[in-house]
């Protein structure tokens, strides 16, 4: 018989019970170094006390009660994200899809207020990964996610990633906005140039095409940047994050400038959980400790650590590992032998990490990570490397890359 839960997810035969900091542990006691951090997620740890404080506290107090009525913890949330952004307006939901899906609206909303109804298109990037929902599935382009779910959904197009001739050429009258993630996270950790986003700003100021950039796995502190399109001295006209915003409680956020902002008058848009108190004290709770002063400076540091000892680590074991690649604590590692294999022996030897596309490990620790948790990790993961090497004999051949 099928189980009670939908079997749309391949698990792990674990189940955790608790949490700290960068450590999980299972009910019959095993500890594990967790840089996975729910897929990027768990931005400040598990059971950090700033954030069980918050959500203790306002589940004491009132959890939801809809967009009917004002939120003070949402408009709090808004501002300080205004303060320490491009951004002068923001929309709250309540995951990094529907953050995706508002933000497509917002382009083609505001386009048509200009007096541009035709501005519909998108065009999107080779390797993108956008979200689940049917037109996400559309903006994503991957065949593999779009089968067996109908016709995609019209006006997404895609070009080469980090290629700015090739956006170029697909620019059109009917170009409402240029769509990308300044760091492709499922396609393998890949990182657009800051050469190729300052191309692109400049020529969607050009053509009047918008520039919005998903920002649901890279943003939030997780580069070293409070959003990583920073690091290339950029501002775009929108963009989405989630994950890491809520710290592993389920929030996303649309932020954008004022002029597109007014084109979304009462009606247009909407959500019945998103923005509720109880994921805006969560919020704050996470902004309260990635703004405080030297916190971004000590994940640079960190990733600093983690790229030189596992730089060192691919030199030694060029069997297992072809390449570093990442951002900030945004870390991929293209592996030799099937990714899965390594991931599996990692998790055995104690450590959590997720897998990516083009055969990539993904390495994406709490950004509370310490600098002992990331000695510990890549000496866990050169252990990973022994087994491996063991079960394999050394006879692994790396596949071309795509």
């Amino acid at each position: 018989m099928i189980s009670a839960l939908m079997p749309t997810y391949k698990r792990a035969d674990l189940a955790f019970e608790r949490g700290e900091g960068s450590w999980l542990q299972t009910s019959d006691g095993r500890r594990f170094l967790d840089f996975a951090a729910g897929i990027a997620t768990c931005s400040i740890g598990h059971a950090h006390p700033k954030m069980v404080e918050a959500i203790s506290t306002q589940a004491a107090k009132v959890m939801h009660v809809s967009n009917l009525f004002q939120i003070p913890q949402a408009e709090k949330l808004a501002r300080r994200l205004v303060e320490h952004s491009f951004a002068d307006s923001v929309f709250f939901c309540n995951s990094g899809a529907e953050a995706n899906e508002g933000m497509v609206k917002m382009a083609r909303r505001a386009q048509m207020m200009a007096g541009h109804p035709e501005r519909t298109d998108i065009i999107c990037m080779d390797g993108a990964f956008h979200g689940r929902t049917l037109a996400m599935l559309s903006a994503t382009g991957n065949p593999k996610y779009l089968e067996g779910f109908g016709e995609p959904v019209k006006g997404f197009l895609h070009v080469p990633f980090n290629d700015i001739e090739a956006v170029k050429a697909a620019i059109t009258p009917n170009t409402a906005a240029v769509m990308l993630e300044p760091i492709q996270g499922e396609s393998g950790i890949k990182v657009a140039s800051p050469e190729y986003l300052q191309a692109l700003r400049a020529l969607c100021n050009e053509t009047g095409v918008l520039l919005v950039l998903d920002e649901v796995q890279c943003g939030v502190g997780r580069t070293g940047r409070l959003f990583a399109h920073e690091w290339a001295g950029i501002k775009p006209d929108i963009i989405s994050t989630a994950k890491g915003l809520g710290g592993g409680f389920p929030i996303g956020a649309i932020l954008t400038t004022e002029t597109i902002a007014k084109a979304m008058t009462p009606g247009t848009h909407g959500t019945t959980f998103g923005g509720n108190p109880l994921a805006c004290a969560a919020g704050n709770a996470v902004l309260d400790v990635i703004l405080a002063p030297g916190f971004l400076d000590q994940v640079c540091a960190r990733a600093a650590l983690l790229d030189e000892l596992l730089d060192s680590l691919v030199a030694d074991a060029p069997d297992i590992f072809a390449q570093r690649r990442g951002l900030g604590l945004l870390i991929g590692l293209r592996c030799v032998p099937a990714v899965g294999d390594v991931q599996g022996a990692a998790q055995d030897a104690g450590l959590l990490c997720v897998t990516a596309g083009d055969n990539v490990l993904r390495v994406v620790p709490p950004l509370t990570v310490s600098e002992e948790e990331c000695r510990q990790a890549v000496a866990l993961l050169a252990q990973a490397v022994s087994t491996i090497r063991k079960n394999h004999n050394n006879k692994t051949v790396l596949e071309p890359t795509a």
